[in-house]
């Protein structure tokens, strides 16, 4: 191939990917490179904050199951990001981040916005690497997709010197290889863990978005039937199993260990698939497992398994494959010596109480809330294609209520802990899914931390929907500071003022408005048909404040 400047390449190389999107935020150090983008099938995404990029690209590769494409600036630009690409290697988004810096032969130099790009992204990415000859430019590029769409997936840093991109190369544009690692464990090793699962008389089932990762929500349903055992989220931010299903348990907390401890201490058999146990803020540091309790643990990542508690089995395995070949050993076992077995029934899965949800459905005097009317008619009018975004948090138990969710690639929830992914991430959402509504539910605390997403989303006229759940605080610090007093004996008494988000109050609909997009204020029952009507039939991005307080 002929030599032409390295930054050109990159464009040739993205479109290679299959790239239709570069999120990003500007800086000098890549207006060489952003120069060209004009020229490029590459669309260009504005986000006028770096951590509006991420969560857009992290959003898009969610659902659109390729890599989601970030420019950032500099080290200034990295350092903005940092918490959306902590989300980001958390929740295994496939995401490669292309970052700026002035150049290789200012490195003596401590020049301004001079960093280790590399140091700084290490612990919230999966790899991270700087380009130091044009020549290896596209090599680069394509060893970042590779490593961020091989299992475990997740966030990629290639740093690229802009005095590198000047230079010429001659690379060819070749698109990456990504190996094909999907394993199903030996006969042995899956008629063992029949044996130990099927053994148990109280069965349960611990499972996260690597069951969504590798599509095998329909072989966990069949495993779950099998075994007659409830089926509780862990690190589960995606449908992974129908929430609808009599088996399903629920989702356990991502605070506290004694949580979830109440839910596992006891089942004699567990089996842990598409994630590890457990991720909560204050986990128990003792298993929480019963003695002798039957432990088999299956997942892509090796890292992941007996991570930090022992198992009786573990397997490294693609876990769609892997399930579907123990359900077929579970009903071997069932149609074996003595005929098939009585079914069992499903043991009524403990109540894992989840942070925040106070306000589940009714109000005070029995009435209902207005989230949960809200959602309820949201359930009535939506077509059934709609995708959610749930950032909701405190006020999330209703929407789980009233629109379960139950088919694959219909539901994304917030995960790793940054806040503000809520609209961003809706956006990204949309953009991987044109054709499909998508409304995004988040708080008002949480909003405020990615508001100006909403300016992309006007600019671009990307047509997601946007409900902020104003209670004026936040709530979840409320309830988990009531939940330390009366851990510690401490007398309940007034929250802090910093939990406070009143005086002056937040008025959504004038700020969206301010950024392009139109919206409704909605405090009363009577305006909720009308608004959801609004949110559904508007061409481009809508918002709905509701106050949920």
């Amino acid at each position: 191939m002929s030599a032409r400047p390295a930054k050109a390449a990159v464009f040739e190389q993205l479109a290679a990917e299959g790239v239709r999107h570069l999120f990003g935020n500007p800086g000098t150090v890549e207006q060489g490179l952003l120069d060209l983008a004009g020229d490029s099938e590459v669309g260009y995404v504005l986000a006028l904050h770096e951590s509006v990029a991420v969560a857009m690209a992290d959003g898009y590769a969610r659902a659109a199951q390729r890599p989601g494409v970030v420019q950032l600036h500099s080290a200034v630009g990295l350092g903005n990001a940092i918490g959306m690409l902590y989300q980001a290697k958390r929740g295994a988004s496939p995401l490669v981040v292309l970052a700026g810096e002035a150049g290789v032969r200012y490195a003596a130099l401590d020049a301004q916005m001079a960093a280790d790009l590399v140091a700084i992204a290490q612990p919230v990415t999966k790899y991270a690497a700087r380009v130091l000859d044009a020549s290896s430019v596209l090599r680069e590029l394509r060893r970042a997709v590779k490593i961020a769409m091989t299992p475990p997936r997740g966030p990629v840093l290639v740093v690229l010197p802009a005095d590198i991109l000047e230079q010429p190369t001659a690379e060819p544009v070749v698109p990456a290889s990504i190996p094909h690692t999907r394993s199903v464990p030996e006969a042995a090793a899956l008629a063992r863990a029949a044996a130990l699962l099927a053994g148990g008389e109280r069965p349960l089932i611990l499972m996260g978005d690597g069951v969504a990762a590798s599509g095998a929500q329909q072989a966990l349903t069949r495993v779950a039937e099998a075994l007659s055992a409830p089926v509780w989220g862990v690190n589960s931010s995606e449908v992974n199993f129908d929430a609808a299903h009599p088996l399903f348990g629920g989702l356990l907390g991502h605070m506290f260990g004694a949580d979830s401890a109440r839910v596992v201490g006891g089942a004699d058999a567990v089996l842990i698939v598409g994630t590890y146990v457990f991720p909560e803020v204050f986990p128990e540091l003792a298993s929480p497992f019963a003695p002798g309790a039957a432990v088999v643990h299956i997942d892509a990542d090796a890292y992941e398994i007996a991570k930090n508690f022992p198992v009786d089995l573990g397997l490294v395995a693609d876990p769609a494959l892997a399930l579907e070949a123990l359900a077929d050993h579970l009903a071997a076992l069932a149609g074996g010596p003595g005929g098939a077995r009585e079914p069992r029934a499903a043991q009524a899965p403990a109540a894992a109480p989840a942070a925040g949800h106070r306000r589940a459905g009714r109000e005070a005097g029995g009435r209902e809330s207005l989230m949960e009317c809200f959602v309820r008619e949201l359930a009535a009018q939506a077509p059934p294609d709609l995708v959610v975004f749930d950032e909701a948090l405190t006020a999330c138990a209703p929407l789980l209520r009233q629109l379960p969710p139950r088919r694959a690639g219909s539901y994304f929830q917030t995960r790793g802990g940054s806040l503000g992914v809520g609209i961003p991430g809706a956006l990204g959402v949309k953009l991987a899914r044109p054709e499909a509504p998508v409304v995004a539910f988040t708080g008002d605390g949480a909003s405020m931390y990615t508001i100006q997403a909403l300016w992309s989303a006007a600019r671009y006229r990307i047509g997601a929907a946007f409900v902020i759940c104003n209670n004026r605080r936040y709530q979840l610090l409320d309830d988990n500071i009531e939940r330390y007093w009366a851990e510690l004996g401490i007398a309940p008494h007034a929250h802090p003022k910093a939990f406070d988000l009143s005086g002056p109050d937040i008025d959504f609909t004038a700020l969206a408005a301010a950024l392009g997009v139109p919206g409704r204020r909605v405090d009363k029952p009577g305006q909720v048909p009308g608004a959801v009507r609004a949110l559904l039939a508007h061409r481009g991005p809508y918002l709905v404040d509701l106050d949920t307080a």
